[in-house]
């Protein structure tokens, strides 16, 4: 379904309280599909491909404030709880912070926060932002460090192909978090919950570890073995372990 050029697709009944995922840069709804499948019993679920990736909108500006509208625009005036990958959690952050009467909570995993001093230089959003040519390549740099070489090698022609295309997404929405902070830490008044993975790099670790010191009453979770990916490659656990806490917290139903 497309609604301002926003695909979305939903699962679970609609009387039920509702759960949006928003996915990270360089990925797409179906990332989200696995952690989408653990919630639609009880749960109506909301996924969509941000503006620039997949069946989505590939026009800009790939800004967080063009995201926060475009998500706006997916919830339809209802308030639900945000789950957000990557990416995908400064989205729900600043919704959470411009429109709290629409959000009832947020969990977020692995968010970048590359607007802080202390990030470093030398992260895959970093050298993409820093890259200096055709936002194209920089995507597939992008991907070769976060898939392998191997992996972006074996992958057919079409789909490299349409991955690089997305570069322009990933490289505008990247640079607008390193210059801008897309949201501060006491605009921030839903219950969040911010996690990583063990196996995560230390600035995305350090990052949920910040941002839990920062927001009075968030939690931080830690998932034992858990790489970048792990809505997706952990969906069960993820669910267990970041979004249900989240949901008790926010206490249901808030729609």
């Amino acid at each position: 379904m497309q609604h301002a050029g926003i695909w979305r697709d939903s699962a679970g009944d609609p009387a039920h309280p509702l759960i949006v995922l928003v996915h990270g840069s360089m990925d797409r709804s179906a990332g989200m599909l696995r952690l989408s499948r653990r919630l639609d019993d009880d749960h109506l679920v909301v996924r969509y491909d941000r503006r620039g990736y997949g069946r989505s909108s590939h026009h800009g500006p790939f800004t967080v404030e063009q995201h926060v509208a475009d998500l706006v625009e997916v919830l339809e005036g209802r308030r639900a709880v945000l789950v957000g990958h990557s990416f995908g959690g400064n989205v729900a952050l600043a919704t959470a912070a411009r429109h709290p009467h629409l959000v009832a909570g947020v969990a977020v995993y692995e968010t970048p926060l590359s607007w802080e001093d202390w990030w470093p230089r030398n992260s895959a959003g970093s050298k993409a932002v820093a890259h200096d040519g055709d936002p194209a390549d920089a995507a597939e740099v992008f991907m070769r460090r976060l898939i392998g070489d191997a992996r972006w090698e074996d992958l057919p022609e079409r789909t490299r192909e349409i991955r690089r295309s997305e570069g322009a997404a990933m490289v505008g929405e990247l640079a607008d978090i390193r210059a801008n902070a897309p949201w501060r830490y006491d605009e921030i008044r839903v219950p969040v919950v911010a996690g990583h993975g063990t196996t995560g790099s230390p600035h995305h670790q350090r990052g949920m570890a910040h941002l839990v010191e920062q927001v009075p009453g968030a939690r931080l979770v830690v998932m034992d073995g858990c790489p970048h990916n792990a809505p997706n490659s952990h969906a069960e656990r993820f669910r267990a372990e970041m979004v249900d806490p989240l949901l008790a917290m926010a206490g249901a139903p808030w729609g």
